[in-house]
Order: C-alpha cells, then sequence, then structure tokens
C-alpha cells in the first residue's frame, strides 16, 4: 500500500510539474502578441504598484519596462557596472522581481527594456558621454551575452513578462559616417554603409543573432523585441538582410520626428514649429503632415513586406510629443491612425512619469499650477494634477 501511495504522488508531481512547466511557457508565449496590444512606457525612477493599478484602470494591456533611473548601491542598476559584467546584482533582482509581481497583481503584462548593456551605458547615467564601446569591441557582446544569459534564466517562468527587448535605441552607426537623417522615408544610404561593416562588432543584426541564442540557452519560449538602429529609427531595418532566425521576435521602432517639432527645446526655447507645418529634417526643411509621417513611416512597413513579417510582429514601441508644443493632439492622433491601419502594436512615451512633466498628457497642454510648484519649493512631493484632457483622449480613446 505504501509503494502505491508512493506511486500516486509521483504521478501526480509529475502531473503538476508538467502543468506548472506549460503554464510558465504559456505566460511568455509569442501567442500573446497575436492581437494588437497598446500601452505605454515606464521610465520612473521609482516604480510603485499603485502605477501599475493605474495603468491598468486606464487600459493599458503591457507596459514597456525601463529601470536604468532605479537606485542601486552598484554603478548601474541590475548589472553592476557596464565596464565589466560579472553577474546579476541580487538586491537589485530582488526589486524588478517585485514590480513583475506587482504588475502580474494588477493584470499588466511587461516587457523588460534595458537602457544600457556592458560596454553601453545609458548616456544620462554616463554624464551625458556616449558610450559606444559594444559597438566597436566584440569583448563587450561575450559580456552583453552573459547578461542576458543571467536575466532570462532569472525571468524566464514569471508570468508578467512578455518579451524582452534587449537594448533601447541601439546606434552602433553613429560615428561612422552615416548620416543620422536623409529625406522622409531615405534608406539608401544604409546600403554603403552595411557592406562596409557587415561582420564587424557594428553589425546590430550580427549581434541581436548571438543575444537570441545566449537566450534560448536559458529560456526557449520568452519573445524577444529587438530596436532597429540609429535609436530606432524605422528605416533602419533596411540594410538587414531579412528577419532574424529566431521565430519569436518582435521588431521595434521608436517615432519623434521631426523632432525639431516634437521635442521639448520647441516649446522651451519659443521656436515655434507647430503640426501640421514646415520643420526642420535632415539636410532640409519638409512640410510635416499625416502623409509625410506615412512617408517616413514607410520603410518599416515595405521591409517587413518583402520578408513576409506579418503586422502582429511589428511594434511601435515609444512615440511621444512634448505636451506644450502646439498641434501635439494633432501628430498624436495621426501617428495612432498610421498604426492602426497597420494593425501593428504600440506603446506611447510615457505614463505619469515621475520625473518630468513634459509627457504627461494627463495634464494637457497648459501648465502646472503655481501651489503645485510651490510646494516642490518647500521640498515636498505634490501630486500631479491629472485627468482626461483632450489631449490624453487621443490616446486613451485608442486603446485596445
Amino acid at each position: 500500500m505504501r509503494v502505491l501511495r508512493s506511486g500516486f504522488r509521483n504521478l501526480f508531481a509529475g502531473f503538476c510539474l508538467a502543468f506548472c512547466f506549460a503554464g510558465a511557457a504559456a505566460a511568455a508565449d509569442i501567442s500573446f502578441w497575436d492581437n494588437t496590444r497598446t500601452g505605454a512606457n515606464a521610465f520612473n525612477q521609482v516604480q510603485t504598484e499603485e502605477w501599475f493599478a493605474a495603468a491598468d484602470e486606464t487600459g493599458l494591456s503591457w507596459v514597456r519596462l525601463a529601470f536604468a533611473k532605479w537606485e542601486s548601491r552598484e554603478r548601474d542598476f541590475l548589472m553592476g557596472d557596464a565596464d565589466r559584467y560579472e553577474g546579476l546584482v541580487k538586491a537589485d533582482l530582488a526589486r524588478l522581481l517585485q514590480a513583475l509581481d506587482w504588475a502580474e497583481a494588477q493584470g499588466q503584462k511587461v516587457v523588460i527594456a534595458p537602457l544600457s548593456l556592458p560596454g553601453a551605458r545609458w548616456r544620462q547615467n554616463n554624464d551625458g558621454r556616449i558610450d559606444d564601446r559594444l559597438w566597436r569591441d566584440r569583448a563587450y557582446w561575450e559580456q552583453a551575452k552573459a547578461y542576458w544569459r543571467d536575466l532570462a534564466k532569472a525571468l524566464a517562468d514569471h508570468p508578467a513578462v512578455a518579451a524582452y527587448n534587449i537594448l533601447n535605441e541601439p546606434r552602433p552607426e553613429l560615428g561612422t559616417g552615416l548620416a543620422e537623417h536623409g529625406a522622409p522615408g531615405d534608406i539608401a544610404r544604409f546600403d554603403d554603409w552595411y557592406a562596409a561593416h557587415r561582420g564587424t562588432p557594428a553589425d546590430l543584426y550580427a549581434f541581436y543573432q548571438e543575444v537570441i541564442a545566449a537566450i534560448r540557452a536559458v529560456d526557449p519560449s520568452t519573445p524577444v523585441m529587438v530596436d532597429s538602429g540609429l535609436y530606432a529609427q524605422p528605416g533602419a531595418f533596411a540594410y538587414w538582410p531579412g528577419p532574424l532566425e529566431d521565430d519569436k521576435v518582435l521588431y521595434a521602432f521608436h517615432v519623434y520626428e521631426p523632432y525639431e517639432f516634437t521635442a521639448g527645446s520647441n516649446y522651451r526655447k519659443k521656436k515655434g514649429f507647430t503640426y501640421p507645418g514646415k520643420v526642420p529634417y535632415g539636410d532640409g526643411t519638409y512640410h510635416w503632415d499625416k502623409a509625410q509621417l506615412a512617408r517616413y513611416l514607410s520603410p518599416v512597413f515595405d521591409w517587413a513586406d518583402k520578408h513576409g513579417i506579418p503586422p502582429e510582429r511589428i511594434v511601435a514601441s515609444e512615440f511621444g510629443c512634448m505636451r506644450r508644443n502646439e498641434g501635439c493632439r494633432e501628430w498624436l492622433g495621426d501617428v495612432i491612425d498610421l498604426f492602426d491601419e497597420r494593425q501593428i502594436h504600440w506603446a506611447f512615451y510615457s505614463f505619469r512619469e515621475d520625473e518630468w512633466d513634459g509627457y504627461d498628457y494627463e495634464v494637457g497642454s497648459v501648465n502646472l499650477p503655481w501651489a503645485y510648484w510651490q510646494a516642490v519649493e518647500r521640498g515636498e512631493t505634490p501630486e500631479i494634477p491629472r485627468k482626461n484632457t483632450p489631449l490624453f483622449e487621443a490616446i486613451r480613446s485608442r486603446l485596445k
């Protein structure tokens, strides 16, 4: 009888193991992305469960979570030191896992989005200096692979994780003689550049292949999100020979163009650029409207169509406009319309950021009240007055 009971226990344990494994795999399966998902970016200094609750109440279906601003006892949060990676910082990992637990409790899916990798420290954490060692020395490729192998192993079974975004806005092309911008939609300049840099440490496509292989060694199922080059430009996929070999990849780009209009400096320095309207871009000045935005975005869709990549694998993972700029509401509406016409995923920048209100659309297009700034001067941390403004409704009304 004891043997029989032992056999039943072993059988039950086997079923539990199989069920639990299947549940973990399902939680991080590419099928989450088979339907259009709309969300927001979280670039906060302090992440709270209340933030995730507000995200859920607002109707977000996913969050792109950056943690580079979070405090750590080490030089770089979670990574320890971008100069020399030697293992995940355990205390920082615990904080990240806590945030993921909060997200899961509030029904939010999370894309893990490092702003730094070994040899590529985020500029805002590097005294404003660009760190391009990752794209000049393959030794940092090995460290980046080790970092992602460790991180994927630690997060593989967490039900809140919807994807790993390998690196925010990589820029291996920067400083190599390639113009950052051509005319809207221009991609011809990439061809000669890639012919000269293919197989070098600046080869982003090859870098992703190796990092994904490192991730798959410990996590076979969690989708991977990859940003295009030159700060995630829509046109910077054009030089890639095709899709990456892994079949669970999401291809991501960012939209902040025309930057002379969308940037905070437009309002702060009273440049006067409006949308629709004429705005400098690259080496010219163009009239920017919905048709021009469509022209600017066309390379990513043309590349995807050419290689048979379906819309549900394309993500506009960041886009935004400083809320005080005249025409910001119209710009947001046109950009989202273009995404929705293509039925791709998107995430606006940003939702209730705790460091700066410039992209907090729930504040609207007006100044924060004087009472708020008086409280700040007193050393207090006042709550930003938020509501469903017409500016935010341009986003909220399109959430799915």
